[in-house]
């Protein structure tokens, strides 16, 4: 049993760093301030190659696994970065790949590997279901050669900013399917194509996400967006929500990882009543509590990652290291801020931005809570809360 990367895997972070290390704090800080997307952050990564390491080579991909593009994802975090700008084209990409047809994957994953098309949007959830899925109310309905699409989607980041994007919809009204699972299917829809059909609309948020509200009106979508089988799309979103889960827990593990540091540098620099804050146990167990949490949480992650790669079931696994790096990252965050002080809410350490965007990954893009539902109802075996 090797817990160390390999030198490949070691090459890889060196070189994301080196992406990243041309977009230092104050490049983020200043896209926060403006609420811009980090377009040029973005089209750099996509043309090192980082965002198509999922991607199999025969599509212009690079063809590795979930630890390597967990690392990538981690390398952007630590470096003081967000990979929520991206990310989603990791693992949307991937319903495409496992579920889409042959002319599909030609077709789109070419292109999505060279950077010309950008898949980052994925449009499941809905403002009066949440994270109750099976309820969703929007509808696609078959007319003719196609699809006819109404309906609602909200917290959908990216869609200003994406050409392709994953929209989940029923096709079977929800009383005539025997599971409530049943009825629902997946699209791939060309955002370029929607004529007007869709309207979007940016919602203001604490951190700078580019989530929106989407309201779609007798959108019109060709038989050939359909992805796999008609009312099986619930089951191709949940294929993919295992690789989501182990990205994020390496988001936030890179997170946690910059709290860290950080706060370890300002608690060692920073001297009050002749000495380094760092030297108070109040400042200094916090953030050693934090590292220890966050090496941890990385160790489950990798877990989760290696299975995953081998084809292993690993839904306890990713759910453990969301769980568990989310957790650890917001630990860190906390205990950064607390040694900062005053300087921590001053947006000139970069502290307070970090911070909010912390938050997010305990309840985004699935709550603790519904992990916690499924240990204790699906691992543990105890009787269903919901």
């Amino acid at each position: 049993m090797d817990f160390r990367l390999t030198e490949e895997q070691e090459a890889i972070r060196e070189a994301v760093g080196e992406v990243c290390a041309r977009f230092p704090d104050e490049y983020w800080r200043a896209v926060d301030a403006r609420g811009d997307y980090p377009g040029e952050f973005v089209t750099a990564l996509t043309e090192s190659g980082w965002l198509a390491v999922l991607i199999p080579e025969e599509y212009g991909g690079a063809g590795l696994g979930l630890v390597e593009a967990g690392i990538v994802l981690e390398e952007i975090n630590r470096s003081g970065g967000n990979g929520g700008a991206c990310h989603a084209q990791m693992y949307t990409m991937g319903t495409v790949l496992r579920h889409g047809s042959d002319e599909q994957k030609r077709r789109y994953l070419p292109e999505i590997a060279e950077g010309r098309l950008r898949l980052q949007a994925f449009a499941v959830t809905e403002p009066t279901t949440g994270s109750d899925t099976t309820q969703l109310a929007t509808r696609a309905e078959r007319r003719g050669d196609g699809y006819v699409v109404n309906g609602q989607k909200v917290f959908i980041s990216r869609a200003e900013h994406s050409d392709l994007m994953l929209l989940l919809a029923r096709t079977t009204p929800l009383e005539q399917v025997e599971s409530r699972s049943h009825g629902l299917s997946v699209f791939l829809v060309d955002l370029r194509e929607a004529d007007g059909a869709i309207e979007i609309r940016p919602l203001e948020v604490m951190m700078n996400h580019h989530t929106c509200e989407l309201f779609m009106n007798d959108l019109e979508l060709p038989a050939d967006s359909l992805i796999g089988e008609e009312g099986l799309g619930l089951r191709y979103i949940l294929d993919g929500m295992n690789a989501e889960r182990i990205l994020i827990a390496s988001e936030a593990i890179g997170d946690g990882r910059w709290f860290v540091e950080r706060g370890s540098r300002y608690a060692s620099e920073r001297e009050v009543f002749g000495r380094p804050i760092g030297a108070n146990q109040g400042v200094q167990f916090p953030l050693a509590q934090a590292y220890a949490q966050v090496e941890a949480a990385s160790l489950v992650r990798f877990q989760a990652a290696t299975m995953f790669d081998a084809g292993e079931p690993c839904g306890p696994q990713a759910n453990m290291a969301k769980l568990l790096a989310s957790q650890a990252s917001w630990n860190a965050a906390n205990a950064c801020m607390t040694a900062h002080g005053g300087y921590g809410f001053a947006c000139e350490y970069d502290v307070e931005r970090k911070f909010r965007e912390a938050k997010l990954l305990e309840i985004a893009p699935v709550s603790n809570n519904l992990v916690l539902a499924y240990i204790g109802q699906r691992v543990l075996k105890m009787p269903r809360s919901y």
